[in-house]
């Protein structure tokens, strides 16, 4: 690996960081913009993976604190789907080092792109809560542990999953099921972490000073979750599904 921080180098990732925090708050997607900034300055992909979830820590502890301090959010009714995720995303990390993701990475942008669809389109999307198809017991062992296992085992568009999933599933509104799904993505970011760092994975000077930024794009893209709702919540959602979609057929054509 042929790293060097320099202090603009620096000052670049922080930049970048802290506008992937602001998107993450708000619809998910800021892996889109650190990956490729991590895997630029000279990172393997693994440890591009690696210190991108340190940093990503950053960004959804900072939304998920803000949101459960906002009371948008009650962690004792969110224990066991907290606790579901973080486990599935462990399996999914262990899982990702025996297990070939072809088929996941021909899959995936148009799962991506069916979110998208579904939020731009569906009528149910709105401010108010609605019916709830799933008690909170199996929505905690079936979309939370399921989710978690995908992060941990592949990641893009964690957040916009989860969100989808309280939306249709448990029948929140689209800023309530935003805060609640940046809670269960920090949980799963937080054990994909621990099993990347035992692996010796994450470079931690650079995983640490990303944080930071990712930290203060998040509070901002807490506050206008709360602020301005659906009306920005549902279009960066959709924008930023279409851009995870075109990035991984990039990929996978060989394009990007």
């Amino acid at each position: 690996m042929d790293f060097s921080l320099t202090l603009e180098l620096a000052a670049v990732l922080f930049v970048v960081a802290m506008v992937a925090g602001f998107i993450d708050a708000i619809a998910g997607g800021g892996g889109l913009l650190t990956i490729p900034a991590l895997m630029w300055v000279g990172l393997s992909p693994a440890a591009a993976l690696a210190t991108n979830k340190l940093q990503a820590c950053g960004g959804s502890f900072s939304a998920s604190l803000y949101f459960v301090r906002k009371k948008m959010v009650d962690l004792r009714t969110l224990k066991l789907s907290i606790f579901c995720a973080f486990l599935g995303s462990a399996l999914g990390t262990i899982a990702i080092q025996l297990i070939d993701a072809g088929v996941l990475e021909k899959l995936l942008p148009f799962l991506i792109l069916a979110i998208g669809a579904y939020f731009l389109f569906s009528k149910k999307v709105s401010e108010d809560d609605r019916h709830r198809v799933l008690a909170p017991t199996a929505f905690a062992f079936t979309a939370a542990l399921g989710i978690g296992f995908y992060d941990g085992f592949f990641g893009p568009g964690t957040g916009s999953f989860f969100a989808l999933a309280f939306v249709s599933l448990a029948g929140f509104g689209l800023a309530k099921a935003t805060a609640h799904a940046k809670v269960l993505n920090f949980a799963t970011n937080i054990s994909s972490l621990i099993f990347f760092a035992l692996g010796g994975k994450v470079v931690w000077l650079l995983g640490g000073l990303m944080l930071v930024g990712q930290a203060l794009g998040a509070t901002l893209g807490s506050r206008l979750v709360i602020s301005k709702g659906t009306a920005i919540i549902k279009p960066l959602v959709v924008t930023m599904s279409v851009a995870m979609s075109v990035k991984l057929l990039g990929n996978e054509f060989q394009w990007w």
